[in-house]
């Protein structure tokens, strides 16, 4: 196996997005994700907890963009609740929140700002 992304110095950047009209909050099933292609990108999109969230769809472990099928969950972490994504290929969990690995806080995805306004989920940044 190889590691793509390793280190923090390493980690993908979460490139600007324009602020782009996703779907409908109602088009993705509580603790599931989409895959959205957004300038170019894929963004894995979750709706989780009766939040959205928006990563880097790219598994930095196998550079396979599949993290949008993963499976969500939680963990608990230091007595904090952590929000997951594990990937479907090697099973490494990322949080939804930093993007980090759960596994090798060195290793990440990049995130990207998502919210729901009016029942649509919107992800990126006003220009």
């Amino acid at each position: 196996m190889s590691l793509i992304m390793n280190s923090p110095a390493q980690q993908p950047s979460a490139a600007p997005l324009p602020r782009t009209r996703v779907c409908a909050l109602s088009d993705i099933l509580p603790g599931t994700g989409v895959c959205a292609l957004v300038g170019g990108q894929q963004i894995a999109v979750f709706h989780v907890a009766g939040r959205v969230f928006a990563l880097g769809n790219r598994d930095p472990y196998t550079g396979a963009n599949v993290l949008s099928r993963g499976l969500t969950g939680s963990t608990q972490t230091g007595g904090m609740l952590r929000l997951k994504v594990t990937s479907p290929l090697l099973k490494h969990a990322f949080d939804l929140e930093s993007g980090l690995s759960l596994d090798d806080p060195t290793v990440g995805v990049p995130v990207y700002p998502a919210c729901i306004e009016g029942g649509e989920v919107w992800i990126g940044s006003e220009a």
